[in-house]
């Protein structure tokens, strides 16, 4: 009776309220108390994880619906300027900054494995030297993108671009240059207040840049006609100021007094082990970021590809917008589990990920009958064309599947950056995606002219065994042994000990 008490007691607390920069052992508590009947532990243990989970997750997808609302404000003023200078921006959006977004965002995942696995294991000073120390291997990183940026309209010229289009798109890419390097800060300063649980500061950052991100581009483009160059300067300008913002707060903060401590020489030791872990989690995430858009390369190959090309970027425009909510779950997974690895609480690591993938697939599973349900009339909020109304409610179950699938996965992903299996999730990917999936949807969509359906069918099938795959292997993970991981990752870090699975 009393251990019940005690754990009552740990609940009673607000729903939403400010993070500690501690990590909680009330719910490994909880898990061991064998006073307690076991389906009373895992009762008061889910109570407890969920709020983690509303407290991390919400504000983290209200960043990443933030960041993507200053990309299509940029797209709809450039829109105001004409249809020439819309395909333009978002030839730049799509092409050059998504890839370089892509790119310094996996790197930057790196940190949320170390800097969560230092913070759940009180190493607090070590937070600021792994921050530091993947800002300058993601800014020497930014440095060759930069030719890519520069020698934009000849590399679009020989893709096949018209000429002009190619012209003005190199023009909005020359404004993005310094979005690069502020790309490269960001995330690492990102990661490092996530892996604190320090989220809901980057939240409201977000939005005030995104009013300022208004006005600076009315300015620009209906004030002081700066035009396209201009128009992406004010995008990078507002990705800066999301920057300074936090390294403010970061400077100023009380909760980050422990965690940075200024300025370190340490930063610039291990480089190479770094690199190689922040390697391996770019080409982890990009390699799932691609996979989308190669479906939709493929579908350009189909005869008369007008209609599937219109219904299939309606259907990837709504698993867009569901997406964003397991990104929310992807971080809130990378926190807890590195979090409760570095605090040497194995039961709470596993009892987290089962309660986030569980909780993100219930939410994917809702959005799924929801888009069944209205899979006839959803399309003409963006088209107005029958036929393209009909293709996509004849995509809709594949959508719908699509939907569910990524409700797990990017947990199961964001599980394995806080263990540190960046390099073995790459090579799944690489085999999943690019050896099965795509082979399969090229064989489907061509070979047997099933169209759009047999493209997306192999994408489903690259999907599912992926995350079948990585089902087994978290839900076999010696947790003990990744807590032991954990720790000789954090103790040998100058030596020469590898950072990734083997």
């Amino acid at each position: 009776m009393g251990s019940e008490a005690t754990a009552v007691d740990n609940l009673q607390q607000p729903l939403i309220e400010p993070m500690k920069s501690e990590v909680d052992f009330r719910m490994e508590s909880v898990l061991t108390d064998k006073h307690l009947p076991y389906f009373r532990r895992l009762y008061f243990a889910s109570l407890i994880e969920l709020k983690f989970l509303l407290n991390l997750a919400a504000p983290a997808i209200f960043v990443y619906v933030i960041n993507n609302g200053m990309s299509m404000l940029t797209r709809i003023f450039a829109g105001r300027m004409g249809s020439m200078q819309l395909a333009a921006a978002s030839l730049g959006n799509s092409g050059f900054n998504m890839f370089t977004f892509g790119l310094m965002l996996g790197m930057g995942s790196a940190v949320e494995t170390l800097c969560g696995q230092a913070h759940g294991a009180h190493r607090y000073d070590m937070l600021g030297v792994y921050l530091q120390r993947s800002t300058v291997v993601l800014l020497l990183t930014g440095l060759p993108m930069t030719l890519l940026f520069f020698f934009s309209k000849p590399l679009l010229t020989s893709l096949g671009e018209p000429a002009d289009v190619a012209s003005m798109a190199s023009v909005f890419v020359y404004g993005m240059i310094p979005m690069i390097f502020a790309y490269a800060v960001n995330f690492p300063i990102q990661k490092f207040l996530q892996s604190q649980s320090i989220v809901t500061p980057s939240a409201y950052i977000s939005a005030a840049t995104l009013v300022l991100h208004l006005i600076f581009s009315w300015l620009a483009v209906f004030k002081l006609g700066w035009g396209l160059i201009g128009l992406s300067a004010i995008h990078s300008l507002s990705w800066w100021i999301i920057v300074l913002a936090q390294v403010l707060y970061i400077k100023m903060s009380p909760r980050c007094r422990r965690t940075w401590t200024g300025f370190s020489w340490k930063a610039f030791d291990g480089l190479w082990d770094f690199f190689r872990l922040s390697a391996a989690s770019a080409v982890m995430l990009c390699l799932e970021s691609w996979y989308s858009q190669i479906l939709v390369l493929l579908a350009g190959l189909l005869k008369n590809p007008e209609v599937a090309l219109d219904s299939l970027a309606i259907c990837m425009s709504i698993s867009a917008i569901s997406f964003m909510v397991s990104v929310g779950f992807n971080a809130a997974a990378s926190v807890r589990v590195s979090n409760e690895l570095g605090a040497g609480n194995p039961r709470s690591a596993a009892f987290s990920t089962a309660v986030t993938t569980g909780v993100s697939f219930l939410l994917a599973l809702l959005e799924a009958v929801v888009i069944i349900s209205l899979r006839n009339v959803m399309s003409y909020v963006f088209t107005d064309s029958p036929a393209v109304a009909e293709a996509v409610a004849d995509l809709s179950p594949y959508l719908a599947i699509t939907i569910v699938l990524n409700g797990v996965q990017p947990v199961l992903s964001g599980v394995a950056v806080g263990c540190g299996w960046q390099a073995f999730v790459a090579y799944v990917n690489i085999g999943c995606y690019y050896v099965v999936g795509i082979p399969i949807g090229y064989v489907l969509g061509f070979t047997y002219d099933m169209g759009a359906k047999g493209i997306w069918t192999g994408m489903i099938a690259g999907t599912l065994m992926q995350t079948i795959i990585l089902l087994i292997v978290t839900f076999r993970t010696d947790w003990d042994k990744e807590v032991e991981k954990a720790s000789r990752r954090l103790d040998r870090w100058e030596d020469s000990q590898p950072l990734l699975k083997q």
